[in-house]
């Protein structure tokens, strides 16, 4: 089978084998294949995860390392198709779709875990932390400070779009209106200045200044 990732090799059942997502749920609705969760998809994992999301209140949990950068005989992997989403994964990172492939895995093919509502319970709680954290972030750059992201999943991205905006929004509100008042003070200077320029009238010259300017008439 050709994919846009390249050809997927063989199925042998019951050799185990990567493929692309949308292929492993298509197999197992069709009860045709079973699917490893990734390891950091277990209750250990999740677990020890969750108590450093805790622990740390200004930072999340470090994301996977990159892959590496793909030669010129191979295709760039996307997402989905990383090995942080797969059984090969760390066990103690979150890859960027966390929680949207664990939701999925859960939903179809619940039977693969060792236990999916303890997972389900765990995956609920890392994301009200998680959130928890990204609104108080947004506090901390509502009053001029700085945030760090790094960590950060897709979906916690989109659904702290909205608030997020508003705090962008406010601030660049807020700057517009220092530039327009610094701006107003500055033609006041200006018009102040000559002002007195012009009230003062022009200086008087000097005796030296009016013998030349008599000389040059003559």
């Amino acid at each position: 089978m050709l994919t846009e990732q390249g050809r997927i090799k063989t199925l042998n059942p019951p050799h185990r084998t990567n493929i692309p997502l949308w292929l492993a749920l298509l197999l197992k609705r069709q009860r045709r294949a079973n699917i490893l969760p990734p390891p950091w998809l277990n209750t250990h994992s999740l677990n020890a995860i969750l108590d450093h999301e805790i622990e740390h209140e200004e930072t999340f949990s470090p994301p996977p390392r990159l892959p590496p950068q793909p030669s010129s005989n191979t295709l760039p992997t996307s997402p989905p198709f990383l090995d942080n989403n797969t059984a090969d994964a760390a066990p103690d990172a979150l890859p960027y779709h966390w929680l949207e492939l664990g939701e999925m895995l859960l939903e179809v093919a619940s039977d693969d875990f060792e236990e999916p509502d303890n997972v389900r319970k765990l995956l609920r709680d890392m994301r009200e932390v998680r959130m928890a954290k990204l609104r108080k972030g947004v506090e901390v750059l509502d009053a001029g400070g700085g945030f760090q992201m790094n960590g950060v999943g897709g979906m916690e991205v989109g659904e702290s779009r909205s608030f997020v905006t508003g705090v962008i929004d406010g601030l660049r509100h807020a700057c517009t209106g220092m530039v327009l008042c610094r701006s107003a003070a500055n033609q006041a200077q200006e018009n102040f200045s000559f002002t007195r320029a012009t009230t003062q009238g022009p200086r008087p010259r000097r005796a030296g200044e009016r013998v030349l300017w008599n000389s040059w008439r003559l």
